[in-house]
């Protein structure tokens, strides 16, 4: 069965996490932003952190602005999307199962996709997303596949 996606995304200043949910609704969604490093820009003295350390829960319309509206540079990241006012924890792929949760973005080392959609239909288009993005090595994670025992970049 198929559960997501690894790619390898540019090292590089972009729009790289908009390119890659652009099949998803992700305004139609709730957001929760784990532990990860993403810049705006590399100034000292002036926050420039796309997810402040404070803010681990956004909606997503605000997610949609932050993705859409600036460049950034992703050195870690992690995503996930659940329906409004369901945001519980998870950490492996059976809790993740268990949950509300319907799609998990992990960026790892500015390059490293891992992306676990549940809808079949949705993950197809994402993974039809990344190859028309000429993202690299595209390709399923699967049951037999996945080695990933924590959904987290950590």
């Amino acid at each position: 069965m198929k559960r997501g996606l690894t790619f390898d995304i540019p090292n590089t200043f972009g729009q790289f996490a908009a390119d890659i949910l652009k099949p998803f609704p992700i305004s139609a969604y709730t957001w929760f932003i784990g532990d990860g490093e993403a810049y705006t820009d590399f100034k000292e003295d002036t926050d420039t952190d796309l997810f402040p350390q404070n803010q681990r829960i956004i909606e997503g319309h605000e997610l949609r602005q932050r993705l859409e509206g600036n460049s950034y540079y992703m050195i870690f990241a992690e995503l996930k999307a659940f329906p409004s006012g369901m945001v519980t924890e998870i950490n492996t792929y059976e809790e993740y199962l268990k949950s509300p949760c319907e799609l998990v973005l992990l960026i790892a080392d500015c390059s490293y996709v891992s992306l676990y959609c549940k809808d079949p239909d949705m993950l197809e288009a994402l993974y039809q997303q990344a190859v028309q993005c000429g993202f690299l090595h595209v390709d399923y994670v699967t049951d037999e596949n996945d080695a990933r025992t924590r959904l987290s970049v950590w």
